[in-house]
């Protein structure tokens, strides 16, 4: 069950919120985890067992880092204490689990197609693998074990006090909101809201219209684009020319930034429906001015979990030039590797890696403004970087990377007698591609500051205020049904994020 189909939206949803409301306080919770299971189960109940296995490892290594229970309360470590070897061994064991099994589902087959290219290129074909049984990767392995890990590191680190409310662990695991695309939640940031949580209609109308953004994005913007994007990368390398390898770029690097912000966006609606505040996890990342910044708007809970998980304990920046930049190759080395089995996911986080090592070699202030070039010539490099980095992203085959690239640089073999622009692009696309570039900029957020910002102290709203609140509900109405029309249509597509 995806969250852009009419069967969520008019049917789980409905039926899901009716409950929370109608379920006394203390259980509401326990039909949270019920209906979670419910959404995971729908498309992915033979690897329910792998989600709950997980999670339960996790809550029991959560106590035993904690230690002893005092007077009916767990403990809280003190960060930056000494741990004793059990704790350590207990936390090993987190992370021995919950990698492991994210290896094997996700990695067996590079790992063994790797090793018999490996093997025949050496000259030992018989040292090759064959597995005669099949590996699936579950549904949302890569967001789920991340987020029972950080529960674990939060406790060993005294970020956290571990909770014996078992029904509570597991509802934070299981949350549909964000269960199998992210934003990856850590327990530390809801613990306070697991125990008690309060919606009002403002706290519940912001969600709704939130929810309303996310699912306008990926259905009125992100499906649309990914048309052309998709046929586009399905030509032969030496076709492309040189306008139709742009144009594809452009559009999925707006297909993937709507698939996966809208996702997010519907998450955290949903989140405050419920009474949970998710933190963002998307800062309008195409106005950045380095990658540095670029990495602090674009999937900012993947992209903190390894700041504070790996790149701070490795020693960050704090151990001189060489150590930085080994640090950073590593954090986007296992970035890529996280998004996909594949070389291209590799490529992808390593050149990301190779320019913010440059830009911590060149600019003048490495944290605030990377690289001394004036603004706007500072906002083309992250696009272009960007968009090549997309061509790995996207591309299956180093080939196809290759022919992106030379076809970008106005090399490229292809002459536009057979697969040209007008196959691609019409009034749609182009009307789309206008929409996504308003909405890739904060415009909407600027024009409310500034109408917030002008209301007279001590008296009410001025009528241009009352007009711009009256036109965001007019728009979001707008959206709705739209977007209700769209999915009457029953024309979806998977979440690009679902995979990962």
């Amino acid at each position: 069950m995806v969250f852009a189909s009419s069967i969520f939206v008019f049917l789980f949803l409905p039926v899901a919120l009716a409950g929370n409301f109608l379920m006394p306080t203390r259980g509401r919770n326990f039909w949270l985890l019920l209906v979670s299971v419910w959404f995971y189960c729908w498309g992915e109940l033979r690897f329910l067992p792998v989600l709950l296995v997980i999670s339960l490892w996790d809550y029991v290594v959560g106590l035993i880092i904690a230690g002893p229970v005092r007077n009916g309360v767990v403990p809280k470590l003190e960060p930056g204490g000494p741990r004793t070897i059990r704790q350590k061994a207990a936390l090993i064991s987190s992370l021995v689990v919950n990698l492991g099994i994210l290896a094997f589902f996700k990695y067996f087959y590079f790992i063994v197609d790797n090793w018999n290219a490996f093997a025949a290129a050496v000259g030992f074909a018989g040292a090759q693998l064959h597995p005669t049984f099949t590996v699936t990767l579950p549904l949302g392995i890569s967001f789920y074990t991340f987020q029972t890990m950080s529960y674990t590191l939060d406790v060993y680190m005294g970020n956290t006090r571990a909770t014996r409310r078992i029904v509570d662990y597991f509802c934070f695991v299981t949350m549909f909101q964000q269960l199998v695309a992210g934003p990856i939640v850590r327990y530390v940031d809801v613990a306070a809201e697991l125990r008690e949580r309060h919606v009002n209609i403002d706290r519940f109308g912001y969600g709704v219209s939130r929810f309303v953004v996310g699912l306008a994005k990926k259905l009125l913007i992100a499906n649309t684009l990914a048309l052309p994007a998709d046929r586009i990368f399905a030509i032969p390398p030496d076709q492309l020319t040189t306008p139709v390898a742009w144009l594809a770029v452009v559009c999925y690097a707006f297909q993937i930034y709507f698939d996966f912000s809208g996702y997010s966006d519907m998450a955290i609606g949903m989140g405050h429906m419920f009474g949970f505040k998710f933190l963002e996890n998307f800062n309008y990342p195409y106005i950045a001015r380095s990658l540095t910044d670029f990495w602090r708007r674009w999937h900012i809970s993947l992209s903190t979990w390894f700041r504070d998980y790996l790149y701070i304990p490795l020693g960050g920046n704090r151990l001189g030039p060489w150590r930085t930049g080994f640090n950073l190759v590593l954090v986007f080395f296992l970035c890529g590797l996280w998004h996909g089995a594949a070389w291209n996911f590799v490529l992808w986080g390593l050149f990301h890696g190779f320019f913010l090592i440059l830009e911590r070699a060149f600019g003048r202030k490495p944290h605030d403004r990377p690289i001394p070039l004036p603004n706007w010539l500072r906002h083309g490099y992250v696009l272009l970087v960007v968009l090549i980095s997309w061509v790995l992203f996207r591309s299956t085959s180093l080939a196809q990377v290759r022919g992106f690239l030379l076809a970008m640089a106005g090399l490229g073999t292809g002459t536009g007698e057979v697969y040209n622009m007008g196959l691609f692009f019409d009034l749609q696309v182009g009307t789309v591609l206008v929409a996504a570039f308003l909405g890739s900029i904060p415009w909407i957020p600027w024009i409310g500051n500034r109408m917030e910002n002008h209301l007279p102290q001590h008296q009410g709203p001025t009528p241009a205020y009352l007009l711009w609140n009256a036109a965001k509900v007019a728009g979001i109405a707008l959206l709705m049904a739209l977007t209700a029309v769209n999915l009457s249509a029953g024309s979806h597509n998977p979440f690009i994020y679902f995979r990962f």
